[in-house]
């Protein structure tokens, strides 16, 4: 019977790609060097200073945020609380870095903000991440830098407006302290 249970948890973690050990709401994370646009090294900018959005996402699946995005935009949130960044997770894309560099120009200057880059995973192994390959993964940190809420969204299984909604309103009420 145990090798029965070994062996179930192996094939789980085979199919889900480690997802049994992926952060989880109520996880706390640090910051952690990646890189900017010019491949300087960064950090992820308010962590633990304003309510943030990170959207942790593999270049080949970047658009499945912009729903996301564009509704956290249209709220025009109080800069001095609250921050949406993107990061790009390189190691993923099948796209070479210099061209995803030039897309990240694109909505760096169509969302008023600076994208960050992991190239060699640096962000996904700090902060547990599960398989991030072809997926948007959005994460909703407080102030206090606890995992408020984290989803995989993927081609297959992009945000609907109920979800857009729900990540709206937990953004409203963390910055309004509830």
């Amino acid at each position: 019977m145990k090798k029965v249970a070994v062996l179930g948890l192996v094939l789980c973690l085979a199919i889900f790609g480690g997802q049994l050990d992926a952060a989880n709401v109520g996880d706390t994370v640090s910051n952690v060097t990646i890189r900017d646009a010019a491949d300087n090294p960064a950090q992820v900018p308010d962590l633990g200073v304003k309510v943030l959005t990170i959207f942790y996402n593999d270049a080949d699946a970047a658009d499945l945020s912009d729903p996301i995005s564009d509704a956290l935009k249209a709220k025009k949130f109080p800069e001095a609380q609250y921050r949406g960044q993107g990061i790009a997770n390189l190691k993923d894309s099948k796209a070479p870095n210099f061209i995803i560099r030039k897309v990240i120009k694109g909505k760096e200057q169509k969302y008023n903000t600076k994208i960050l880059t992991d190239p060699d995973y640096s962000l996904k192994n700090a902060w547990g991440l599960a398989n991030c390959n072809d997926a948007s993964v959005c994460m909703v940190i407080g102030k206090d830098r606890k995992v408020k809420y984290i989803k995989y969204f993927r081609k297959n299984a992009p945000a609907d407006a109920a979800e857009i909604a729900k990540i709206v309103g937990l953004v409203e009420s963390l910055i309004a302290g509830k």
